[in-house]
């Protein structure tokens, strides 16, 4: 993975485009536009909010694969954050230092407007950060082709990111490259929730299989099993896990942006790491080098030390 020095990137997010895009994706074409009055009259149902959890997007994920690129200067998202819908991420953008950007809708069930508006602070964000290499937009809708292609025109490298099979052909095409949600590391592959009776039961067995962790209960190795529920706290993430995962995904951005090589200067990784999470500190974790912590992941990470240069690769498993 090449160092990204000098590239400086801007990401914007038509939150209500992607969040319905996988609602739609997971439940099936137009559950959300079938559902909307539903989820608005009875946000706390049950089934409601089970139907909700089910479709939840990965925010991480997004952001992370757009920091692959080079130092995000600016995030924005774009929705109207009263909706019950998107209430829910508000606590997971505001700590990735998204901007949230409030549209109301014009009337009821109107588009809010986030297309114009975002294409309006893109195109300014240009002129006034000319420093600016790289643009990211998180959509699906034709609309964005003309931004694209102005992002283009000004010298900026246009990267678009949408769901799979809700992105119009015509906004990949105008992009320099395309990815698709459904493939960034980090994001679980849509289940089509069915709606039979039979299908809503194992799928929540299922559920409440996942739900159930193995996680480290002393340093003995024992193993302690912990069952979730939708009402108990959150508890607070061991760290050494957290950095586990944060190396798997490093590495497998890397690996992508790669264009196939495999192997990456473990300095490179290390930036990817620190891009996507400022705090991490191998020493914090307990190791004096970086190089220890990546001995210490051999499950899947691939360390190869000739001189003075040390490379890394992901461990196919």
């Amino acid at each position: 993975m090449a160092e990204n020095t000098d590239t400086r990137v801007a990401v914007y997010l038509d939150f209500d485009n992607i969040v319905i895009s996988w609602y739609d994706r997971v439940h099936g074409r137009n559950a959300y536009g079938k559902d909307r009055q539903r989820i608005a009259e009875n946000p706390h149902d049950p089934e409601v909010l089970e139907r909700l959890r089910n479709a939840m997007i990965e925010v991480g994920a997004i952001i992370d694969y757009a920091s692959s690129f080079g130092t995000l200067v600016l995030t924005r998202a774009y929705a109207d954050w009263s909706s019950v819908v998107n209430a829910e991420y508000r606590s997971q953008l505001v700590a990735r230092a998204v901007d949230l950007v409030q549209l109301f809708p014009a009337a009821a069930y109107a588009k809010n407007g986030a297309d114009i508006r975002l294409a309006v602070d893109a195109v300014e964000d240009m002129f006034r950060l000319p420093d600016l290499t790289h643009v990211v937009i998180v959509a699906g809708d034709s609309d964005y082709v003309p931004l694209a292609q102005r992002c283009k025109r000004l010298g900026r490298y246009v990267i678009g990111v949408g769901v799979s099979g809700s992105t119009a052909k015509s906004l990949a095409a105008a992009c320099d490259e395309f990815e698709s949600y459904d493939s960034l590391p980090g994001v679980k592959r849509a289940v089509r929730q069915e709606d039979e009776s039979g299908s809503r039961r194992s799928t929540r067995a299922a559920a409440r299989s996942a739900k159930a962790k193995t996680s480290p209960a002393d340093g003995t190795g024992e193993t302690a099993t912990v069952t979730e529920s939708s009402d108990a706290p959150d508890l607070p993430a061991d760290p050494q896990t957290e950095a586990t995962l944060l190396l798997d995904r490093a590495l497998r951005l890397g690996r992508d942006r790669a264009g196939g090589d495999e192997w990456l200067h473990s300095s490179a990784v290390k930036t990817q790491i620190r891009r996507m999470d400022p705090s991490f500190s191998e020493k914090a974790l307990g190791y004096r080098s970086f190089s220890d912590f990546l001995k210490s992941r051999d499950a899947i990470a691939e360390l190869e030390e000739t001189g003075h240069e040390r490379l890394v690769r992901l461990r196919e498993r």
